[in-house]
């Protein structure tokens, strides 16, 4: 039986996020329809994790085992013909019997968009957080500097996670703006429910002026979700490359 490792990339908007849920359309549903398509199996398609509703992909990374005698590098052709146009598989191959999506992984890289614009945007409206009020690019950059590191991020988990440990490495940050668009992008060991989108609320509120950028580091040691900013809009999160 054949291991086969699946490269999605998926526009996030009208889905319920990957993972499968009772009564909602997730990515994850989708892909194993597709699956059962091409190969009259019913295949478990394990993900590298898990991902909020409105949250998009360019390198998503799945697994699934099979007896079906397509030729690994070809199922991303057979998927694509009965896939969605919304989910697109980039890249598929026969990985080691060992490997799984999630825990083989040894890192994640994210990117969130911000839409700085006076007046909403209408093309990039499911794909960026509009933001109106003008923000500092230079106090974004010098607060988003003091995430990396190793340490408790409490403080940047959603309520009611359920995760005992919440120390994680974060190894790189950067952040850029080109015309109306601030790119953040943040790689790391792993991380917790809704901690890339706090942290880009956070660094949203520090470009306004409500969240000094030397706060940061004492955000982190108090380890109290109320004082991080607000948790930033789903539609401006990537998930860019899962590292192995």
């Amino acid at each position: 039986m054949a291991n086969i490792k699946l490269i999605i990339e998926f526009d996030g908007t009208g889905y319920h996020g990957w993972q499968s849920q009772e009564n909602a359309k997730t990515v994850q549903d989708t892909t194993e329809a597709a699956i059962v398509k091409i190969t009259g199996e019913h295949s478990a398609l394990a993900g590298s994790g898990r991902t909020d509703a409105g949250v998009h992909a360019i390198a998503y990374v799945a697994n699934f085992r099979t007896t079906s005698r397509i030729p690994p590098e070809r199922f991303s052709y057979a998927l694509n013909s009965v896939l969605p146009d919304d989910i697109t598989i980039v890249w598929s191959e026969e990985a080691h019997e060992d490997f799984h999506s999630r825990f083989s992984s040894t890192g994640k890289k994210y990117r969130y968009l911000v839409c700085n614009t006076e007046h909403r945007p209408a093309i990039m409206r499911n794909r960026t957080c509009h933001i109106s009020e003008p923000l500092d690019i230079k106090l974004m950059k010098e607060a988003a500097r003091q995430f990396v590191g190793t340490y408790d991020f409490s403080a940047f988990m959603a309520a009611g996670s359920g995760v005992e440990n919440a120390i994680r490495t974060i190894r790189s940050v950067s952040l850029e703006k080109h015309g109306e668009i601030i790119t953040f992008e943040i790689e790391g060991s792993g991380f917790l429910y809704n901690m890339v989108r706090i942290i880009a609320g956070t660094l949203i509120d520090v470009g306004r002026g409500k969240i000094p950028p030397d706060a940061i580091s004492d955000i982190i040691d108090g380890k109290n979700r109320n004082n991080a900013g607000k948790t930033a809009a789903a539609s401006g999160l990537y998930l860019v490359e899962v590292y192995y």
